[in-house]
C-alpha cells in the first residue's frame, strides 16, 4: 500500500504545499508586497507559511526545516528580527540563510519549510 500525496493549491509551475505522510513540504514563499522591507516581506510570507501548514494540518510549532534565501545578507537582522517574533521559541526548527539572487529584484526574501503533522 502506498502513502497518498495530497497537493495543495497546484498551479502551473508548483503546488503551495504538499502532504505526504506525516509531512508537509511548503513551497518558497516571497511576498507581493515588493516594495516593502525585508522585515515586512518576511512577515507577510510568515503569514502565507502559517495559511499553508494549517490548510495542512500542521502549525509553526511542528516546524522541522526552514530554508531562507535573502537577495542581500545584510538585511539578515531585519529578516531575524520578524522570523524570532513569529517562531515558536520552543519548537524551532534547523535552519539556513543565505544569500542568492531570487526571482525578481525586488524580492528580498524567499522562505521554505518542512513541518511535521
Amino acid at each position: 500500500m502506498s502513502t497518498p500525496i495530497k497537493r495543495h493549491n497546484p498551479g502551473p509551475v508548483l503546488c503551495r504545499a504538499v502532504e505526504y505522510g506525516n509531512l508537509v513540504f511548503v513551497a518558497g514563499t516571497t511576498a507581493e508586497n515588493k516594495s516593502a522591507s525585508c522585515k515586512a516581506q518576511t512577515e507577510e510570507i510568515l503569514k502565507k507559511i502559517d495559511e499553508a501548514l494549517a490548510a495542512a494540518g500542521s502549525s509553526k510549532s511542528k516546524l522541522l526545516w526552514a530554508n531562507v534565501w535573502l537577495t542581500d545578507i545584510r538585511e539578515k537582522a531585519e529578516m531575524d528580527a520578524a522570523w524570532k517574533a513569529w517562531v515558536d521559541p520552543d519548537n524551532k526548527p534547523v535552519r539556513a540563510c543565505v544569500e542568492a539572487r531570487l526571482a525578481t529584484p525586488d524580492t528580498r526574501v524567499e522562505i521554505m519549510v518542512t513541518a511535521a503533522k
